[in-house]
């Protein structure tokens, strides 16, 4: 059983936010409207059990300071850290280890999310 089945990283500006972690992460965020507003599903292997979404939600604000989630980004950490200004977030965290457990960084995406990376390279 996985310690997460799902999280959601709150934006204030929806495309703005997709396009941050669509340039950073090198991936496609796909889009679906939902009951509570659109989400941006990221990639997940759904044998895993594991996903998570960006939420454009009335109820929920972005920003530091609440939970933070780590994102997978096994064996790109480095090169993730290296697209992040770029696509508008900032380094809070480089690369540090936590032996035995790789890698982590920390970021703070485009709408104020303090957010997680791990790698175990």
């Amino acid at each position: 059983m996985n310690a997460i089945n799902w999280f959601e990283l709150f934006v204030s500006d929806f495309e703005r936010a997709r396009r941050f972690y669509g340039q950073a992460l090198a991936t496609t965020l796909e889009t679906v409207d939902s009951m509570g507003g659109r989400m941006a599903m990221f990639p997940c292997d759904p044998e895993s059990g594991v996903g998570g979404c960006l939420s454009d939600s009335m109820e929920q604000q972005p920003g530091a300071g609440g939970t933070r989630v780590y994102l997978n980004v096994e064996g790109q950490l480095d090169a993730v850290l290296e697209r992040v200004p770029a696509a508008g977030g900032e380094i809070v965290q480089s690369r540090m280890a936590i032996a035995p457990h790789g890698f982590i960084a920390v970021i703070k995406d485009s709408e104020g999310n303090v957010v997680g990376l791990h790698s175990m390279s």
